[in-house]
C-alpha cells in the first residue's frame, strides 16, 4: 500500500464536510465531492464556521483557518474527485441501492492500491461491497458525529476486506487524532449503534409502559450510570462489581427488559403524527426553537471542552 497523501471526501453533507475538515486539518489534500456546487460553498463555509469555533476555545489557531481550507478542493465530478487518491471516504445518504452503485462506479474510477471506505453507520459493509470487483480493498469507517469532535471511528471489516485494509485504514486514523477500533465481524450497527439503540428500546418501552415520562428517563441517565460513561464501560463496570453479582442481577432482571424485534408502536405513532423532535418542536417531548437551540449548543459546549482537555 503506497503512502497516502490525497483524500477524496464523497458527499460534502453533514458527516462529510466535517471528515474532510479532520483530514485538512492534519495536512492531508482533500478533494470534496458533491453534485451541487451551492452544497460544496455550504461545506466550505461550515468547515470554516468550525474551525472559527474550536480556535475560540484554543482548539487550533484562527492563523491556521485559511491554510487548512486550501488543502480541501471541491469539484461536482466523480472522477475528478478521486483522480490519484490513495483513500476514499463515502458519506452519503444511507440508501443501499445509492451506495452499491458509488462504490461499483468509484471501484472502476479508483487507482488499484486506493482504499475504498464507507461512512455508513448500520448498513452491512459486505452488502455495499457486493457490486465492486476489487472487493478487499472496501471497509467501512463509521464516524460520529460531529466527526470533528468525536473521537471514536469504528473500522469495520466486510467479508472480503483485506488485513492490510484494515491496518493501514487504523493507523491512518490514529494519525488525525481519532480512536479507532476494530469491529471484527460485519453486523448491522456494527457496536456503538447496537448499543445505543438497545438503550433506546428500552428508554422508550419505559415510556410506552408508563413507568416514567420522558423526561425523567433522560435524568436517569444523565445524572446516573451515564456520568459514569466516559471513564467506567459497561463491562469495566461489571469487572468492578463482580461478575457474580452481574449474573446474580441478570438472573432477575432480564426477563423483564424489552426484547421486541419490532419497532415501538409508540415510536411509529409519533411518526405518523409528525411528531419528530427537535424538526417539528415536539417529539417524546415539546422543543421550542430556544429550547432545542440551548441544548444543541450545550452539547457542541461539552464536546468542545472534552477535545480541548484531550488535545
Amino acid at each position: 500500500m503506497s503512502k497516502i497523501n490525497d483524500i477524496a471526501v464523497i458527499g460534502a453533507g453533514l458527516m462529510g464536510h466535517g471528515i474532510a475538515q479532520i483530514f485538512a486539518a492534519n495536512g492531508y489534500q482533500v478533494s470534496l465531492f458533491d453534485l451541487e456546487e451551492p452544497i460544496l460553498s455550504k461545506a466550505l463555509e461550515g468547515i470554516r464556521s468550525n474551525l472559527t469555533l474550536m480556535a475560540g476555545k484554543g482548539i487550533g489557531h484562527t492563523d491556521d483557518i485559511e491554510q487548512i481550507l486550501s488543502r480541501i478542493r471541491t469539484t461536482v465530478d466523480l472522477q475528478d474527485a478521486v483522480a490519484g487518491v490513495q483513500f476514499v471516504v463515502e458519506a452519503v445518504i444511507e440508501d443501499l441501492g445509492v451506495k452499491q452503485q458509488l462504490f461499483q462506479k468509484i471501484d472502476g474510477l479508483c487507482p488499484p492500491e486506493s482504499i475504498l471506505a464507507t461512512n455508513t453507520s448500520v448498513i452491512s459493509i459486505t452488502e455495499i461491497a457486493q457490486n465492486a470487483q476489487n472487493r478487499e480493498r472496501i471497509l467501512g469507517t463509521h464516524f460520529w458525529n460531529p466527526p470533528y469532535l468525536v473521537p471514536l471511528v469504528e473500522v469495520v471489516r466486510g467479508q472480503d476486506t483485506a488485513d492490510k485494509t484494515m491496518d493501514t485504514t487504523y493507523e491512518l486514523l490514529k494519525s488525525v487524532g481519532k480512536h479507532p477500533v476494530r469491529v471484527k465481524k460485519d453486523v448491522p450497527g456494527f457496536v456503538g449503534n447496537r448499543l445505543q439503540h438497545a438503550l433506546w428500546r428500552e428508554a422508550i418501552s419505559i415510556v410506552e409502559k408508563g413507568i416514567a415520562d420522558p423526561a425523567m428517563v433522560d435524568e436517569c441517565v444523565k445524572f446516573g450510570f451515564g456520568l459514569r460513561l466516559p471513564v467506567l464501560g459497561p463491562l469495566e463496570n461489571a469487572d468492578m462489581v463482580g461478575l457474580d453479582l452481574t449474573l446474580a442481577i441478570h438472573d432477575y432482571i432480564l426477563k423483564h427488559l424489552e426484547d421486541s424485534p419490532e419497532s415501538s408502536e409508540l415510536l411509529r405513532q409519533k411518526v405518523e403524527k409528525s411528531e419528530l423532535g427537535f424538526k417539528t418542536g415536539k417529539g417524546f417531548q415539546e422543543w421550542p426553537e430556544k429550547r432545542a437551540d440551548d441544548l444543541r449548543k450545550n452539547l457542541l459546549n461539552y464536546l468542545l471542552e472534552v477535545t480541548k482537555t484531550s488535545s
